[in-house]
């Protein structure tokens, strides 16, 4: 509810400072004129079009890169001589902006779809590679010698300690991977395109609509945070342990009380035999001063 207030006053504060003249609205469309634009475009029919092409190319570089990605990774976690050869080249991969790709897989794969998957698959698959890699080398050793131990495989320790470590690692990983597999389509489309909300960016800031630019923008967004959201619901499920989800009372029900701790203090020589106890306060922890305490044990 915070989130949706703070996203209501934003648009009313961008609402009253267009109207009152301080921006002028053929630069910046205020948001009445921006949905009547987003809604003359769902009503027009053509977007689904446009929007099914950029979703069929995003989603097909993130499955693909998702894919190599977690394969190439495994491969240089479990094996050094792999990691010698493609750490450093993933590394440099992910030190330059990918997206200046774009005009040279146009050349290689044309205008159509396939241009499109290919940047969204060097964005992802960079991304997930050092995901794997990372999760594999933070795993603890001891963890894969017990498995080695206790007469487990390679296949075992993989299965048994290797999954669970990396797949926190992967998950939190696609969160990021499904903007940037967004980008890839829609700066591909940009760059050159027949369709797509890459596309349709392209034709409005050639004719400079910046109603139809911001309307445009506000669709790409709320695909992506659609995509995100789902994420973020499908790891808190499979990610239970690792958010530390505790069991829900009945309504009504009273929790348990803290059970007093009683310490035994060993007998005096004199003759009392056998062991006296003391009750200690809720936690473990006296509410009586050492030296009362002392007192009592002479």
């Amino acid at each position: 509810m915070r989130r949706l207030g703070a996203l209501v006053a934003l648009l009313a504060v961008w609402e009253a400072v267009v109207r009152m003249g301080w921006v002028s609205p053929l630069l910046v469309p205020p948001p009445v004129v921006v949905a009547r634009v987003v809604a003359d475009l769902v009503r027009g029919g053509a977007l689904w079009g446009h929007v099914g092409a950029t979703l069929l190319e995003a989603l097909g570089g993130l499955g693909l890169g998702v894919a190599a990605g977690g394969l190439l990774g495994l491969a240089a976690g479990l094996l050094p001589p792999v990691a010698d050869l493609l750490q450093p080249a993933m590394a440099v991969l992910n030190a330059v902006p990918r997206v200046i790709l774009a005009p040279l897989l146009v050349i290689w794969f044309g205008i159509g779809v396939a241009s499109k998957i290919a940047l969204s698959f060097l964005l992802v698959a960079v991304t997930v590679f050092f995901a794997v890699y990372g999760g594999i080398r933070e795993t603890d050793p001891r963890l894969v010698e017990r498995v080695r131990t206790l007469g487990g495989d390679a296949w075992a320790v993989v299965r048994e300690v290797y999954a669970p470590s990396v797949g926190a690692w992967v998950v939190s990983s696609l969160k990021l991977a499904v903007g940037f597999t967004f980008t890839g389509a829609v700066v591909g489309e940009f760059v050159a395109s027949s369709r797509g909300l890459g596309y349709l960016l392209s034709f409005a800031q050639s004719t400079y609509n910046a109603a139809l630019t911001v309307a445009l923008i506000a669709l790409v967004m709320a695909v992506t945070l659609t995509l995100f959201a789902g994420l973020e619901r499908g790891e808190r499920r499979l990610l239970r342990w690792k958010h530390g989800a505790r069991p829900r009372r009945a309504p009504g029900s009273r929790a348990a009380a803290p059970v007093s701790a009683r310490e035994t203090v060993p007998a005096p020589a004199s003759g009392e035999g056998g062991a006296r106890t003391q009750p200690e306060a809720p936690g473990g922890f006296s509410d009586r001063p050492p030296a009362t305490r002392a007192q009592e044990v002479g």
